[in-house]
């Protein structure tokens, strides 16, 4: 199946196929020198299924975790390019989850004012949300994703295959955002992650979750207005994240729950404990909002603030920071 991403001069496709790895020489411009980004927690078969379809491939393989997201290590993969002689004509291409996407399509964006950037995502949480819509960035002082570039992939390539070396747990992360993005803008696809059997028919859900971020991004790429409404849970979330211990997903699940009606939240619980996913933090409310100082989304004493009362449909409210983190305090304590 393939998805349209259209973006004029930057549109591209997204291409969702069991066994789409081992036709990466297909699917994407490989016959090139290629700039391979990857973890340590990404199986090495994976990356080399990509590499033997280059003409000549340099790979990085980074820590697994947001330590990776860094102003350091972003240098040190600028470096790597610059020493190998990269030029404008080759490419970089991502094999790994959300935070090897965004490291490598910011050095993607960097490298001589921009080269061409794949993504192959191979965590559900990459593959039904981050490897859409050219959001690159890195970490710096504490603050999630504070500097970075909206920066389009030339093609990204899923491959439901690869989700079968992923923990439940991580699965579970994965299935947050979806579960975001359903309770959103799509009741029928929240009932299915709801009542179905976990997992089930995994490539369906994948489906419906990138059609849902690829139209969004569509209509906003820079995230003028409706795209922020796939910041559901992020705010909070983004808080929670910065003490550490919990995925990316765990933390979007957390950061939902405040911003929802009550019969929304006890759905929202019920499938949490479905998948496993976190109910509660030990972290503090006062702590939450400390780590959410620098949030882009805040706009000096205002925040647009995503809400959802009823499954499927949401509303985004402009609010003080002050009722915001009353918000937070009446939950958290």
């Amino acid at each position: 199946m393939n998805i349209y991403v259209d973006l004029e001069k930057n549109a591209y496709d997204i291409v969702i196929e069991r066994g789409a790895l081992k036709k990466a020489g297909e699917y994407l411009n490989l016959k090139r020198k290629v700039f391979i980004v990857t973890d340590g927690g990404v199986p090495e078969a994976y990356v080399k299924q990509v590499a033997s379809c280059c003409d000549k491939a340099v790979t990085v393989t980074v820590n697994e975790g947001e330590s990776s997201k860094s102003i350091t290590v972003w240098e040190n993969l600028l470096k790597r390019m610059l020493a190998e002689h990269f030029t404008r004509s080759d490419a970089v291409v991502a094999v790994g989850g959300g935070v090897v996407g965004d490291l490598a399509g910011f050095t993607a964006s960097a490298f001589m004012r921009g080269i061409d950037f794949y993504n192959i995502p191979t965590t559900l949480l990459s593959q039904v949300d981050s490897s859409v819509g050219g959001k690159t960035a890195v970490n710096l002082g504490g603050v999630k994703n504070i500097v970075g570039a909206f920066y389009q992939p030339k093609k990204v390539l899923i491959d439901p295959d690869v989700l079968q070396t992923l923990n439940l747990r991580q699965l579970a992360a994965g299935m947050a955002e979806s579960v975001k993005m359903a309770a959103c803008f799509d009741k029928e696809l929240f009932e299915q992650i709801e009542t179905g059997a976990a997992y089930e028919d995994l490539d369906t859900i994948i489906q419906k979750s990138i059609a849902i971020k690829a139209d969004v991004v569509i209509k906003d790429e820079k995230e003028k207005g409706l795209r922020r409404v796939l910041n559901f849970g992020h705010t909070i979330g983004h808080g929670i994240e910065a003490q550490g211990g919990l995925y990316h997903g765990e933390c979007v699940a957390l950061g939902m729950l405040p911003m929802c009606s009550a019969t929304v939240k006890r759905r929202l619980e019920a499938v949490y404990r479905k998948y496993g996913l976190p109910l509660s933090t030990a972290m503090k409310a006062d702590s939450i909002i400390a780590a959410m100082e620098h949030d882009k989304k805040l706009e000096g004493d205002t925040l647009n603030a995503v809400f959802v009362d009823t499954v499927g449909s949401f509303e985004i409210k402009k609010i003080s920071i002050e009722a915001f983190k009353k918000q937070i305090k009446d939950y958290y304590l």
